[in-house]
């Protein structure tokens, strides 16, 4: 109960502090906005080339925006912690009795309860331009979402307590991001891939969430790659959850 105590009253106050200032959020939709008005009707022209995935260019497309909106959205959350570690409000937090587990799944539900916000408001945009959805497909698609988050926020607040430097954060998620984002098959299928970029791909996590997501857009909901995205990124969220709090356990002793 304690637990479950800590983490609502830390939540409740950072969310708190999100609403107030949601302008933020609201930047966070921009650049996926721009591939859905400006990058996906390019594709229309390659629906019928061989390899391309079925249900239409804009079905393809969208799931991959929305896992590109957590890959840039949740992995650069650490930012905001680098500035309360320096203030002190981190600090702060350390020497009350708050639980330490609580400590970190405060931060993360916000940046869940941020990203769905984001992804409903772009899956509201996306269905008048012609994006079919499945109904039960979509839940499944925002759970996926949830854990991609965690995954992420979780490893960026752990290396913003390892790293306590914007400089060298930024440095080390546009290194990783960049390659991440060109092999998970978000802009174009991975099927149109030369052999060398699939195997390359294949060691790719996201490449995996992306191919679950658009599974369950079109309804596949029990095929393989539903099943191997959801254990994959699944395994990666509890990992990644273990590792910040650890961190953040480290931090304090």
């Amino acid at each position: 109960m304690k637990l479950i105590r800590d983490t609502w009253l830390l939540f409740s106050w950072i969310m708190g502090q999100t609403l107030r200032n949601p302008i933020w959020a609201m930047i966070g939709l921009f650049q996926p906005l721009c591939y859905l008005f400006l990058f996906a009707p390019l594709l229309q022209s390659v629906t019928g080339v061989p390899g391309f995935p079925t249900g239409g260019a804009l079905t393809v497309f969208t799931p991959g925006v929305l896992v590109m909106m957590a890959l840039f959205g949740s992995a650069f959350t650490g930012f905001g912690l680098v500035a309360e570690l320096r203030s002190g409000f981190i600090e702060r937090l350390r020497v009350t009795p708050l639980n330490r587990l609580a400590l970190s799944l405060g931060y993360l539900l916000r940046d869940c309860v941020v990203l769905l916000l984001q992804s409903l408001l772009l899956i509201d945009i996306a269905l008048p331009l012609g994006v079919h959805i499945n109904p039960a497909g979509l839940v499944l698609t925002l759970g996926l979402l949830i854990l991609l988050a965690l995954c992420l926020s979780s490893c960026s607040y752990a290396l913003a307590l390892l790293l306590k430097d914007e400089n060298a954060l930024s440095s080390l998620l546009n290194t990783f991001s960049l390659p991440l984002f060109l092999l998970s098959g978000i802009t174009l299928p991975l099927t149109l891939a030369p052999p060398i970029l699939r195997l390359l791909a294949s060691f790719n996590p996201f490449a995996y969430a992306v191919n679950a997501a658009r599974a369950l857009f079109i309804g596949h909901l029990a095929s393989s790659e539903v099943i191997q995205g959801y254990l994959l990124i699944g395994l990666l969220a509890l990992l990644s959850i273990l590792w910040v709090t650890r961190t953040m356990q480290r931090a304090s002793e």
